[in-house]
């Protein structure tokens, strides 16, 4: 009763506000100097935003008045927590109340406050698509379907929760932009799963062996194979095994082995964890076609998704970014930074940032950094919490120095500015981020968040390119212990003080090649014969490749191989990238930012770090706005442990 008089008083205000208040925003992403760029209403705005499950008026305020004007809102379509692992309770009532029946008080509340603290807002809801119990419950068989044979949570195979959910959000959609806050609605941020980031729901093993999940697999092999049992046969070796018949394989993780899977001999095994992606990518990509398609494509869309660069559990179902790439409804794609969260770390994204960047995506970082000001669930609400302590200690506190806080901070800033992309601060029980400073931070990345055609800033583009398969942990007999150890090496890798742009394998082709004078080809298995010709081909640049068997290095003409080599260190990649002439800017151990005419340096033990140039520059310190000029292309800067410098770059 509380939310609904909230509702009407928002209602009331919102009118006084507004007046008339049927002008929809419009909103989308363009391409502008090769970066994806939010648009509203045809005027470019910087995508950095504002979420917290625990929202309050006075942490609405405080971002507003660091010129944040987007603000994500959560929203559920069930009654389930969003963590069947940790059974962790709702941050909302459901809104999916009956059969067509939607009941919007608290989103409508939820907005209406915001909208008090600032009218300018632009709101993004994230809507959790799970159903809630009472669909469950009605609809037994469009459930996971566990060993014993009980049910467990929604099958995402299943077409009628696709079919019904999708109604349900399409209501949603046309209730919002009929409601009062229309003018103020820019998008639908579709979510679903586990965490809702579009994980499969299990807790050790995973299991569904439940008919929608057959026959959605049977449908897709029909699909693959166009309906001919030959070759189906044929790539299963399986003579007598019709597509009708066909079975996923056990994928449970009860079986895991060692070693790599056998690209032929295995292929029942890669059929099944690419159904277990694509399916993900597919209800991602319907859901968001749903939005486009009811506000007559004025709403921006976007997904969680593409964890390849951290997740290397196949079952998670992350491994189709490719696909989703094509979708012409999507028009972010976002993760939480690694949670690697070590001070003197590279926190990088979840995904590889530049394929996504060059299919026309925007990258929206989730910025769920944890401060000195970070509190304990418990402490901040009632009946969320899940008791125990799953959400009490480790990755659930902060540091305890106000300054490492605000070099952590920074350094998340530094690395959106440098490689071109937005995100929101993730201000989850609220709070995490209200103090001075940290504020500053964020009303740097709003002030520069936007592509600058100044000519005379430093534009420095990366000279390694890095390749990545996101199918890589299919091969993995253990489910990710091997492919873990491959896609670690991006922790030295940030420690070389030499920018990367990361890639998909699907996208080699697409590379600029003259640009990069190292290509790492980082756990690509299966090398075809199209591929070897492009490595080869590859005369100007250092190509490293890391197989089943170790790396092999092509240095102009010459072959090496490292056997068992699959690990680097930041010492051995320095050597390597100092030999085909790559700009290293500081310190090997340091991490590093440079690019669009931004330049970060943070330091785990601080002291006196050197940064340099290939060129004379000149440096804006964007915290203290001091200005220093390099001296012979370098520069020696003071840090404190754990503190981080962010510049603006210019030409000298």
């Amino acid at each position: 009763m509380k939310h609904f008089f909230q509702f009407v008083i928002y209602w009331v205000l919102t009118l006084q506000c507004y007046g008339q208040v049927d002008q929809l925003n419009c909103a989308e992403v363009r391409v502008v100097s090769g970066l994806p760029t939010l648009y509203v209403n045809g005027e470019a705005k910087p995508a950095f935003a504002y979420m917290s499950y625990l929202g309050k008026s006075q942490y609405y305020k405080t971002f507003t008045e660091s010129g944040v004007n987007i603000f994500n809102v959560p929203a559920y379509l069930g009654d389930q927590g969003i963590n069947s692992t940790s059974g962790i309770g709702i941050f909302r009532p459901a809104i999916w109340v009956g059969e067509r029946e939607l009941d919007l008080t608290r989103l409508m509340a939820d907005i209406g406050e915001i909208l008090e603290v600032n009218p300018q807002a632009m709101i993004v809801v994230r809507i959790h698509l799970d159903p809630p119990r009472w669909w469950e419950k009605n609809n037994i068989n469009e459930l996971c379907k566990l060993e014993d044979g009980s049910p467990y949570r929604i099958s995402f195979s299943s077409e009628k929760w696709r079919i019904e959910a999708g109604e349900m959000l399409g209501l949603m959609v046309d209730q919002l932009l009929e409601s009062p806050f229309k003018s103020s609605i820019i998008g639908i941020h579709v979510a679903g799963g586990m965490t809702e980031e579009w994980f499969y729901h299990y807790k050790r093993w995973f299991y569904d062996e439940s008919e929608v999940r057959v026959n959605g697999f049977r449908g897709w092999l029909a699909r693959k194979y166009k309906n001919d049992d030959g070759l189906f046969q044929t790539a299963w070796d399986k003579d007598d095994l019709a597509i009708s018949q066909a079975m996923p394989m056990d994928i449970s993780g009860k079986d895991g082995g060692k070693g790599w899977r056998d690209g032929k001999r295995d292929m029942a095994f890669f059929d099944t964890f690419d159904y277990q992606a694509e399916l993900m990518a597919d209800n991602i990509a319907y859901f968001a076609k749903i939005v486009k398609q009811v506000s007559e494509g004025c709403l921006l869309t976007g997904a969680f998704y593409g964890y390849h660069y951290f997740v290397t559990d196949p079952r998670r179902g992350h491994g189709a970014l490719a696909k989703l790439l094509s979708c012409p409804d999507l028009d972010y794609l976002s993760s939480p930074n690694d949670y690697h969260r070590k001070v003197g770390e590279d926190w990088p994204a979840m995904a590889a940032i530049k394929s996504i960047q060059l299919h026309g995506k925007l990258w929206m970082a989730e910025n769920d950094t944890r401060t000195y000001l970070t509190t304990l669930l418990k402490d901040e609400s009632e009946g969320i919490d899940p008791g125990g302590d799953w959400y009490t200690g480790g990755v659930w506190l902060g540091p305890e120095s106000e300054k490492i806080s605000h070099g952590l901070l920074l350094k998340n800033l530094g690395r959106m500015l440098a490689y071109g992309y937005g995100g929101w601060w993730f201000d989850m029980w609220g709070g995490w981020f209200s103090d001075e400073v940290m504020q500053s931070i964020v009303q740097i990345g709003v002030d520069h968040g936007l592509e600058d055609e100044d000519e005379n800033e430093y534009r420095f583009m990366p000279e390694v390119a890095v390749v990545v398969d996101e199918r890589l942990s299919f091969w993995d007999k253990s489910y990710g212990g091997l492919s873990r150890t491959i896609v670690q090496n991006k922790y030295d890798l940030g420690k070389v003080t030499a920018p990367y742009d990361l890639y998909l394998r699907t996208d080699m082709d697409k590379i600029d090649t003259g640009q990069y004078k190292v290509i790492w080809l980082m756990g690509v298995l299966d090398v075809n014969t199209e591929e070897a010709k492009w490595m080869k081909d590859q005369k100007s640049s250092m190509i490293l490749h890391t197989h089943k068997m170790g790396t092999r290095l092509y240095n102009h003409s010459q072959e090496e191989e490292y056997d068992n080599k699959f690990q680097w260190s930041a010492e051995e990649l320095t050597s390597l990238w100092s030999k085909a002439g790559v700009s290293l800017f500081g310190q090997t151990g340091d991490v590093v930012y440079i690019g669009r005419g931004y330049g970060c340096i943070h330091s785990a033990e601080g002291g006196w770090r050197q940064l340099k140039f290939p060129r004379d520059v000149v440096l804006t310190d964007l915290m203290e706005q001091k200005v220093f000029k390099t001296i012979e292309s370098s520069i020696s800067i003071f840090l404190e442990p754990g503190q981080t410098k962010l510049f603006g770059i210019r030409l000298e």
